[in-house]
């Protein structure tokens, strides 16, 4: 391989380095704003204490995992907030669409941001996504009013 090469597959590479997201809002904020995200973060809040307790190394591993992907880096965390949210309303998951636009808000995105974001779903998974997009849609009018 030539020097000139390496050098471009090197300058590829991401250089920035990973840190955690600086969040607007807290969950205590988002939960009062809105009853949907309340009801999911104190449900997901119970269910985790469920998972924690049985202190299992892979799950442990997995949310490790889950946790760095977030981070800010070469993309910075909102954008990946819309894409785990692009996919997850793909996957029809209403937790996952539920924790994206959650997490999405806190970091300030804007509601026009995550509807452009659920349009994508929509064109990508189809209008399966469509019972999905209404509960979204009802958890965006309750945080962004």
């Amino acid at each position: 391989m030539s020097t000139t090469t390496e050098h471009a597959a090197t300058a590829e590479r991401p250089t920035s380095e990973r840190k955690e997201p600086i969040y607007l809002f807290t969950e205590k904020y988002v939960a009062d704003k809105s009853e949907i995200a309340r009801r999911f973060i104190d449900t997901r809040e119970r269910l985790n204490a469920n998972v924690d307790k049985a202190n299992n190394f892979l799950v442990k591993r997995f949310y490790n995992i889950d946790h760095n992907t977030y981070m800010e880096g070469a993309l910075p965390a909102k954008t990946k907030e819309l894409m785990g949210l692009v996919a997850s309303a793909c996957l029809r998951c209403d937790d996952c669409i539920f924790y994206h636009a959650i997490q999405a808000y806190r970091l300030g995105v804007g509601r026009a941001e995550q509807e452009e974001s659920l349009n994508v779903a929509l064109l990508v998974g189809g209008s399966i996504v469509v019972p999905h997009l209404r509960r979204a849609y009802e958890l965006l009018e309750e945080m962004y009013g």
